[in-house]
């Protein structure tokens, strides 16, 4: 397994695999993390980091049928592995310890 650095792009990237569930693939992963998140992501950032994601082992893919829509090409899925689901609730753990560090004087408005 590739190294094991999460950047925020690519946690986002994960976060939205896990919402979708069965329909994550590129375009619908796209159109989600502009509605979870403002942004609007090229979708080649968002393929880039697909392929990073799925080379590090947090992702796996594989072809979903052939649609008319798509003029009988298939759609390349994604989903979350064993080790994808445990590297979001690390980042997740650290996150929220980090922010149960920070002392309350700091959201009260102490000094600067």
């Amino acid at each position: 397994m590739k190294g094991t650095y999460l950047g925020e792009f690519e946690e986002l990237v994960l976060l939205t695999v896990g919402i979708l569930n069965d329909d994550a693939y590129g375009l619908a992963i796209k159109d989600e993390l502009e509605k979870q998140t403002g942004r609007n992501p090229m979708i080649s950032s968002v393929h880039k980091s697909l392929v990073r994601l799925e080379d590090k082992g947090y992702l796996k893919s594989y072809l979903g049928g052939a649609t008319a829509e798509r003029g009988g090409r298939q759609k390349r899925l994604y989903e979350l592995t064993a080790s994808g689901k445990k590297v979001l609730n690390a980042s997740r753990d650290l996150r929220n310890n980090m922010w149960q560090s920070v002392p309350k004087v700091v959201w009260e408005g102490g000094s600067s």
